[in-house]
């Protein structure tokens, strides 16, 4: 297919693609929210709760990440890194992991991440967002919450995994004649 033929066609999907995303905003607007419990996470100045992380605004954005374990979430958590600041304008944003809190300050520290990170070690939340598998193993994600009235209510969450709408990686790659190629990512590259 020549260039401008297939340029034009992209055109047209990506163009598709956006009307369909106007057609999802309008159902995330309308979604009736669900009431959530004030889970309890682990943080290396000790416990807090899920209320506290709102830091005075309305909205907070939770990041389901796996861990230290998994290379995929740490590549996530790298692209939310350069985001973070532009994100914690609008609305609260912390990674929570299964990790404890000393494992998460290290690693933190070495791939330089700014955002707050807190532990759902031994408590049910996970799980009661669905971002753990049926075999017991964590899955990645995002829950949004917002406090109303005193109380804490999900009003959106999806899974995250290659080619989503929340890794800028993939869609870069997706520009290559080859695409990902089969890359993986890794937690180092020298």
């Amino acid at each position: 297919m020549k260039y401008d033929e297939a340029k034009d066609r992209l055109d047209g999907y990506r163009q598709q693609i956006m009307e369909i995303r106007g057609a999802m905003r309008k159902i995330q607007s309308e979604i009736e929210p669900q009431r959530i419990n004030d889970y309890t996470f682990k943080t290396l100045e000790g416990e807090q709760n899920l209320s506290s992380l709102f830091d005075g605004k309305d909205d907070l954005f939770v990041i389901h990440n796996m861990g230290t374990s998994c290379p995929y979430c740490t590549l996530w958590a790298d692209g939310y890194n350069g985001v973070y600041p532009h994100l914690a304008n609008r609305a609260a944003f912390v990674v929570i992991s299964p990790d404890a809190p000393q494992t998460q300050q290290k690693f933190a520290a070495e791939r330089g991440w700014k955002f707050p990170m807190l532990s759902h070690q031994g408590s049910t939340f996970a799980q009661d967002m669905g971002y753990r598998s049926e075999s017991g193993g964590w899955l990645p994600g995002i829950s949004v919450f917002q406090r109303r009235n005193g109380e804490i209510f999900r009003v959106s969450d999806l899974s995250e995994g290659p080619g989503d709408d929340f890794c800028t990686v993939w869609h870069l790659f997706d520009l290559l004649p080859e695409g990902a190629n089969g890359w993986q990512p890794r937690f180092n590259y020298h």
